[in-house]
């Protein structure tokens, strides 16, 4: 039998005495890692192959790592999971906020940021949906595939959506006409940062707003309920996956 193509990495550190050894850990622990000094490089080498994650550095010369972070997830879906300095909890809110699935704050211990990272390709494992969830999400002529992370509008347009954005999509489709208050969504999109973070939903919902309403100032799909959360405002039915337009 062919043994599967190790985890690709991309580690993206402008220091190097941090760097080269962490990717050799790393190597170590059977990934295929990846190393850019800076953001360009890393865009530069995301024209080539793409990674199955990414680790970025927030704090780096030129364009910083927030920056890189929004291409990541708005561009590519990646997932993405910021290396921080430790007293700078902004950064790491607006990260999270941006799209990101997770941080570590340096310094940090190599175990912990790799089990960090078998979690984030957990949850983004397309390949982990279970057979009976295997189904294709429509809401008048909107079309999410939970296999593909793709979101399409009712002309057949291809709409980029991240690995947030799409968890905070599919939970309002497993949710149809119902309330949804923001502990629970946050919960369901963040994880084990949803208690921190409590109006990084309000920010996932505007960008979510922007990808599937015509008009933002009155949505028609995710609506606000004053006191109560968001509710998705119209039917979903659902499909499998593989028939799905």
């Amino acid at each position: 039998m062919t043994e599967p193509a190790p985890t690709t990495l991309l580690l993206v550190d402008d220091e190097q005495s941090l760097r080269e050894p962490l990717a050799e850990y790393l190597t170590r622990q059977g990934f295929r890692v990846q190393e850019a000094a800076s953001a360009a490089a890393a865009r530069s080498m995301l024209l080539g192959e793409m990674p199955d994650l990414v680790l970025l550095d927030i704090m780096m010369p030129g364009e910083d790592g927030l920056s890189l972070t929004r291409h990541l997830v708005e561009a590519h879906g990646l997932p993405v999971i910021l290396l921080t300095a430790k007293g700078e909890p902004m950064d790491r809110i607006v990260g999270l906020e941006i799209g990101a699935d997770d941080y570590v704050a340096k310094p940090f211990e190599p175990r912990e940021l790799v089990a960090r990272i078998r979690s984030v390709l957990r949850r983004s494992d397309r390949t982990a949906v279970p057979a009976d969830e295997q189904q294709a999400y429509h809401f008048e002529g909107w079309t999410l595939d939970p296999l593909k992370r793709r979101l399409t509008d009712p002309d057949g347009t291809l709409i980029p959506i991240s690995t947030a954005e799409f968890r905070l999509l599919r939970a309002f489709c497993d949710h149809p006409r119902q309330v949804l208050d923001r502990d629970r969504l946050l919960d369901m999109v963040q994880g084990r940062e949803a208690q921190l973070f409590d109006r990084a939903v309000d920010n996932q919902v505007s960008r979510l707003r922007r990808k599937v309403e015509a008009d933002t100032r009155n949505p028609h799909f995710i609506q606000t309920v004053r006191g109560g959360g968001y509710r998705f405002g119209c039917d979903v039915t659902r499909t499998a996956a593989q028939d799905a337009r």
